[in-house]
């Protein structure tokens, strides 16, 4: 029977789930980060992970069996984890590089044969799904995919969002829906397909050209599309589309349908078609709606590439809005460096404050592009904490501080990592800062082969903290949407990541460069800027690329051990700090614009 009433503490809500598996013959429970459209944020109904296990960092895969359970979450959430499952009865799991099915081999050995695993079909990938059945088939463990158990324990379980969907303005939109959805059946012809499933939410409002507030931080809507060679259909909740966006939707050939409607459409396709869809990006529930007798093309989705790849009119906006974000980014800063000097009482949670109001003060501003990491020394140590009310750290004696922060603006998406002194720096720590920069400035002067996978350009970054037998346990660099997710792919610069074809630079793309180092206990550092690939010289050996820096805002030269620079790195940091000059004296004033001034002095030695 459905709980009545929500169990308060992860302890009480996994013995509940652990009930209703009995319930329902299941002696496994697999439960990761994820919902319909396979998003990294979540939308509150879809975060049960979090919500059964009290862990509320955006990654982690939750197993529970009746006799243990695990949370595996990467290096970055060690710290947070193990402080969230304290008293849970759930263990912290370590998942280490090339790993990621250390879940499903744990259960596979915690498990007896004849046994049956379950999860939700509709939050699993269809490739997940695929390799939890082989790896516990090949156990004899059954996989069983038609509940969740999670609506019979959570009778307060959040409603689905219901914001309004808008159009992006027209002025920041360089290629119209219709000349989107031609481009997009040039490359299903190229399948041989007759029909695209399309389930992820930032494809989704990057087709259409719409926006929305389904997700925090990502101005995204939950919908599913499925494009025929001839007519699409967008799935969404009624109520979200106004009747001018309707109609709109409508003469550019796209039919809108309740979001509810779309397996019931998808099982309805002829017998005799194709299909395309990308197995990693839409879900098991909505792959077997599809009747038998569909020839299935699986591929990695057209669109992601698409979007990935910013036109040069994308390129202007961003660099228009990346001066803005900057501008701000000066405003704080010089407010920070005046309220330190006259001892204002501060904490983590005021840093966020103030920059999210300077931000907001900008044209264009939306919201922030993801929770602000404010992190004063031990803290800053921990590369996805986040300061609340409850646990947050006032900034004050000696140490470094950390601020990993963003926003969205109609023209753009901003991530940028910087790292401030406060009082007095010790020379071990201007030391690691050095080594980061130095990882920052080797990345961001490569040139590199068009085409060439991004996995690759990881080394370059890590190099100069290598030759120092220091390392950071995340990766280099994600992509970034334009007005969409700040986490976006096909390319990640990250060695841990595969070599697929998909994740080969192109131009246009943009990516974060954010080396890091981090001392646990004591600080962290991390340098963060944003780059837009773009073409280099050509030679007898093929196209290059270099990166252009995007981001905007100068990187603090009170933390530099000069010493450990070389000629042409301070060249580089010179002629970027010549630029931020450059580019955002004109937008600021007063105290503001002497800040900047004193900040992008040049460090240049004869």
């Amino acid at each position: 029977m459905p709980l009545t009433e929500t169990p308060a503490t992860p302890a009480e809500r996994l013995a509940a789930l652990r009930d209703a598996m009995h319930a329902h013959g299941f002696d496994g429970w697999w439960i990761p980060s994820s919902d319909p459209h396979i998003s990294e944020y979540l939308p509150e109904h879809w975060q049960g992970r979090a919500w059964l296990s009290g862990f509320d960092g955006s990654v982690g895969t939750l197993v529970v069996t009746q006799h243990a359970a695990g949370l595996w979450v990467d290096s970055r959430y060690w710290v947070q984890a193990e402080a969230q499952l304290a008293g849970s009865g759930i263990e912290l799991m370590k998942l280490q590089p090339g790993q990621a099915q250390a879940p499903m081999h744990w259960l596979a050995g915690e498990l007896e044969r004849g046994t049956t695993v379950g999860c939700d079909a509709a939050v699993v990938s269809l490739t997940q799904a695929r390799q939890l059945e082989a790896t516990l088939g090949g156990r004899g463990i059954r996989l069983r995919t038609d509940r969740d158990l999670l609506d019979e324990i959570w009778p307060d379980r959040p409603a689905l969002p219901q914001a309004p969907v808008y159009a992006h303005p027209e002025q920041y939109v360089s290629t119209s829906r219709r000349d989107k959805l031609t481009e997009l059946r040039e490359a299903m012809r190229a399948h041989g397909a007759d029909w695209h499933l399309l389930s992820t939410v930032d494809d989704i409002a990057w087709l259409t050209n719409l926006r929305g507030a389904d997700v925090d931080y990502n101005p995204v809507f939950l919908a599913h599309m499925v494009i025929g060679r001839d007519r699409a259909t967008l799935f969404i909740a009624p109520g979200k589309l106004d009747e001018p966006l309707r109609r709109g939707l409508v003469d550019d050939g796209i039919e809108v349908a309740d979001y509810q409607a779309v397996s019931g459409y998808i099982a309805a396709l002829s017998t005799d078609t194709r299909v395309l869809f990308d197995p990693d990006r839409v879900t098991l529930a909505l792959t077997r709606a599809l009747p038998e007798g569909v020839a299935p093309i699986e591929a990695y989705q057209p669109t992601s590439l698409a979007k990935g790849r910013k036109s040069d009119a994308d390129l202007e906006h961003v660099r228009h809005f990346m001066a803005q974000d900057g501008a701000a980014l000066c405003e704080f800063f010089a407010w920070l460096d005046d309220a330190l000097a006259r001892g204002e009482s501060l904490t983590e949670l005021t840093i966020d404050e103030r920059l999210t109001a300077a931000r907001a003060a900008r044209e264009g501003f939306v919201s922030r592009s993801f929770p602000t990491i404010a992190g004063f020394n031990a803290n800053g140590a921990l590369p996805h904490y986040r300061a609340t009310e409850e646990t947050h750290s006032a900034i004050t004696g000696n140490g470094l501080l950390l601020i990993d922060s963003g926003a969205q603006y109609l023209g753009g998406t901003t991530d940028i990592t910087r790292v401030v002194p406060i009082g007095e720096i010790t020379a071990e720590q201007r030391a690691d800062f050095t080594r980061v920069l130095k990882g920052t400035i080797a990345l961001s002067r490569a040139h590199f082969p068009r085409g060439i996978p991004a996995p690759q350009l990881d080394a370059i970054a890590r190099a100069p903290l290598w030759a120092a037998g220091l390392d950071y346990g995340h990766g280099t660099g994600h992509g970034v949407g334009y007005f969409l997710n700040v986490h976006e792919g096909p390319q990640v610069i990250a060695w841990q990541a595969p070599n697929r074809a998909q994740t080969a630079m192109q131009p246009g793309m943009i990516t974060s460069i954010e080396p890091g180092l981090y001392r646990p206990g004591h600080w962290g550092i991390r340098i963060e800027n944003l780059v837009a690939n773009r073409p280099a010289d050509a030679s007898e050996f093929g196209d290059f690329l270099q990166f252009e820096t995007l981001t905007l805002c100068p990187i603090d030269t009170r933390c530099i051990d000069c010493s450990l620079l070389t000629r042409e790195e301070i060249v580089w940091l010179d002629a970027y700090h010549a630029t931020v000059w450059e580019r955002l004296s004109p937008l600021l004033d007063g105290a503001a614009r002497a800040w900047l001034e004193e900040s992008t002095q040049a460090i240049g030695r004869e």
